[in-house]
């Protein structure tokens, strides 16, 4: 499973005052965060992590905010030392009682651990799926800092190998931890804060401008493939469908964020008709294999934003399922997609424009089955892109 690339920034919301509040379009948190338990930390040798969490959110749309969150555990467990890594990517909710709010989020992501993780130093997989789910809840200190408080469940699927040298098949011993409670409290920081709404409506009682919105009408194929953290690259990928893209959060370093959601109706793997447990080939004939995948979660950043030719780098996370086991005998019909694209949109008329970009195209099962060769699809898009808010400026 990969690591989500983009490091964007700042900050959670922070709410003060009684009747009027501020607020916040970015926040920023770092917590002293403890996990209850170790990676290797079987029944009768549990020992707890302790480590740091950070966590930065862009501006809440209906108080739901885009967050990512990246958090470091350190210790030592049977011998072995524990270094784990999280990365992950969600979904936040707040809600506030008087001047406290509270908050539910849940994440997804990458876990990364040492190899020699497990008791006495034997090896195990180095990477796995990640979900957390939690909640919490701050309190203003002063304009721009809160004390928050948070806790949570944290899941993984880390296992031990059979050789130091094979990635399959791996193992589970009985007791291994998959669940964890993951404790943290640290302070959220605001460096700036949004007019009060009363103000604006003061100010001015023209109705805002409806955010841009467009559909994109896409086409994508793979013309190559390289190894990140996927084992495999006898496969190919032919998909197509539509991407909304929604101008959201603001701008940050002159580029319009965007919200990106995506749904491919045509998915279809091309993979050898007969293949081993790594996903290796054992035949020159392919087979097709239909499917479909939906991206609920997308950041688009967007450059020179009402240009004739503007510049995007965009990443999306979801799921693709298949008709049958991909990319293996032994792997998953549900895989989970990382996608990264870089490209540029070039005006055609007043409400359509066309986007041509490369982009690379990552699909594993998180090791929910023994088998998870995964895949690297170097893709090229093209797309018709159709601004909805051009026809609803025009009535």
């Amino acid at each position: 499973m990969r690591t989500p690339l983009v490091v964007l920034i700042l900050c959670l919301p922070l709410w003060v005052g009684e009747a009027q509040t501020a607020t916040a379009p970015y926040q920023l948190s770092g917590s002293f965060s403890a996990l209850s338990n170790s990676f290797n930390g079987v029944p009768g040798s549990r020992q707890p992590l302790l480590g740091w969490d950070g966590n930065v959110a862009f501006p809440a749309w209906h108080n739901l905010r885009f967050v990512l969150d990246f958090t470091d555990y350190r210790g030592t467990n049977l011998g072995s030392p524990q270094r784990g890594h999280f990365s992950t990517a969600g979904g936040e909710y707040s809600h506030r009682i008087g001047r406290e709010s509270i908050f539910g989020k849940m994440l997804f992501g990458d876990a990364n651990l040492n190899k020699n993780w497990a008791a006495n130093g034997a090896i195990g997989t180095l990477a796995s799926f990640t979900i957390y789910g939690g909640g919490g809840i701050d309190t203003p200190l002063d304009r721009h800092f809160s004390l928050r408080v948070e806790g949570g469940v944290q899941h993984t699927n880390f296992a031990l190998k059979t050789s130091a040298t094979s990635d399959f098949p791996y193992y589970r011993i009985p007791g291994l931890p998959s669940n964890f409670a993951r404790f943290s409290t640290g302070l959220v920081w605001v460096p700036r804060l949004a007019p009060l709404a009363s103000a604006i409506t003061q100010l001015s009682t023209t109705p805002p401008a409806p955010p841009e919105t467009e559909i994109a009408f896409e086409d994508e194929s793979s013309f190559g493939h390289w190894h990140i953290f996927a084992g495999t690259w006898w496969s190919y990928l032919h998909v197509a469908g539509f991407e909304y893209d929604r101008h959201t959060w603001g701008k940050f370093i002159r580029a319009r964020m965007d919200y990106v959601g995506e749904i491919l109706p045509v998915t279809l793997l091309r993979q050898p008709a007969v293949e081993d447990e790594y996903g290796d080939h054992l035949s020159r004939q392919h087979t097709t294999v239909p499917g479909l995948a939906v991206t609920p979660v997308g950041l688009r950043m967007l450059w020179r934003d009402g240009k004739v030719l503007k510049p995007y780098f965009s990443i999306k996370g979801g799921v693709v399922g298949y008709t049958q086991k991909a990319l293996s005998p032994d792997g998953a019909y549900l895989n989970f997609t990382l996608q990264e694209a870089v490209g540029t949109e070039l005006r055609l008329t007043h409400a359509w424009e066309i986007r041509l970009g490369v982009s690379d195209f990552h699909f594993s099962n998180a090791f929910l089955v023994p088998s998870n060769p995964g895949i690297d699809e170097l893709m090229y898009t093209v797309a018709f892109s159709y601004h909805l808010h051009s026809r609803r400026t025009a009535d």
